[in-house]
């Protein structure tokens, strides 16, 4: 009797399909919304961050990763330079995606945009880059300048006026360069990645990159 359902069970699984693996393609969008705030003032290279899968990633029709899945990934990259050097940039890399059951993967995938529409991009190499010099700077200059100027003027007349603007402009120019620009990527920011690599989904729930 034992041996019949014994030979009875191994027929019935076997007769069983396979689960289907799924592979998710290089240039895969990945939607991620941000739930920890990062900042060229406060992170470093190496620091954690993490975020929830928003729309779900499907391949061949499939949902391979379902929204609400965890990715966690780590800064790669950060860069705050002085006004005049450039933009402040921050790079990141995701590490793994979590799905609502617990299973963990692998995931490899590039930046490639944001939700923001304040002047910040996403470079080549995939990484944020904070805007440049803007309105508030713009503003800033001409408003030392205005100061210098009235100043000159009260203490030398028209002369006095031209000297001071230059002395007014000169310091808000220096106070300008020295100081430092910052790129804050805040919690609730969408971020945009495409998987960088073939990545598949075992039957087991199984993650692996094509190397």
């Amino acid at each position: 009797m034992k041996k019949r359902l014994t030979l009875l069970l191994a027929t019935t699984l076997l007769g069983l399909p396979a689960m289907a693996q799924s592979t998710l393609s290089p240039g895969t969008p990945v939607y991620m919304k941000l739930q920890s705030t990062l900042a060229t003032f406060m992170n470093k290279t190496g620091d954690q961050f993490w975020g929830t899968v928003t729309q779900p990633i499907m391949e061949s029709g499939r949902i391979v990763i379902p929204a609400g899945s965890t990715v966690i990934g780590h800064v790669t990259r950060i860069s705050e330079p002085r006004r005049i050097a450039g933009k402040p940039t921050i790079g990141l890399h995701p590490d793994t995606v979590t799905l609502p059951n617990g299973a963990k993967y692998a995931l490899s995938a590039v930046l490639v945009d944001t939700s923001l529409r304040d002047g910040s991009d996403v470079n080549e190499e995939g990484q944020f880059k904070g805007s440049g010099h803007d309105r508030h700077d713009t503003r800033e200059t001409a408003v030392g300048g205005g100061a210098g100027l009235l100043m000159g003027a009260l203490m030398g007349g028209a002369e006095g006026g031209l000297i001071g603007a230059g002395v007014g402009a000169g310091a808000t120019m220096a106070h300008w360069l020295y100081k430092h620009r910052s790129a804050t990527l805040a919690a609730g920011t969408v971020l945009i990645f495409e998987v960088s690599r073939p990545t598949t989904v075992g039957p087991a729930g199984s993650f692996s990159g094509a190397e």
